[in-house]
């Protein structure tokens, strides 16, 4: 991953125009700078990012929809997307990829995969072989960047009335920063 990638939130002033005073910069604020928490009584917004047990949020109750999947991709979750929006009421999508993801050559780890499922699930070597076969396309992703890129791009024109914005959670720091889309 380049330094180019993603544009770093080091200060509140680092926040697009765009993102301020929205539900987008208002996450960063309170992510990355201990804004203090304000009482919410729906969501503002919609987060999706990757179940990885390194990743954190640091939100108020009640402030977003969460959806957790494998690489932040949503695509078998449109649905709930839909529904944050259609009933929810939000009008933002944070899509937050980070470094250092699993998803990100998924094919190398299939020994391990199947491994794991034999060991730890009682499952036949056969049946966990053809269940990753199965699924590892659907979720292998190349770069962790160009994925989310693509996802925004993907979920705006689904759903053009809603702002997405492409986020990047550094696993070392535990910060978030928005993906550099002109460098794309």
């Amino acid at each position: 991953m380049a330094k180019d990638d993603f544009i770093k939130m080091s200060t509140p002033k680092a926040i697009p125009a765009c993102y301020q005073q929205t539900p987008i910069g208002e996450l960063i604020l309170y992510h990355n700078f201990r804004k203090r928490f304000q009482v919410y009584q729906q969501a503002q917004l919609l987060i999706g990012m990757c179940m990885d047990y390194r990743k954190q949020l640091r939100i108020p109750g009640n402030f977003a929809f969460i959806i957790r999947a494998g690489g932040a991709n949503l695509r078998m979750s449109e649905f709930k997307v839909s529904y944050a929006i259609g009933v929810g009421g939000v009008s933002h999508i944070a899509l937050i990829g980070h470094n250092h993801c699993g998803m990100v050559n998924i094919a190398s780890r299939k020994q391990w995969f199947i491994d794991g499922l034999v060991e730890r699930a009682g499952w036949k070597p056969e049946a966990a072989r053809a269940h990753f076969d199965e699924f590892v396309q659907m979720f292998e992703i190349e770069n962790e960047v160009q994925f989310i890129l693509s996802e925004v791009k993907r979920l705006r024109k689904r759903y053009p009335k809603v702002t997405v914005a492409p986020m990047l959670y550094t696993v070392e720091d535990n910060k978030l920063h928005l993906l550099n889309e002109a460098a794309a």
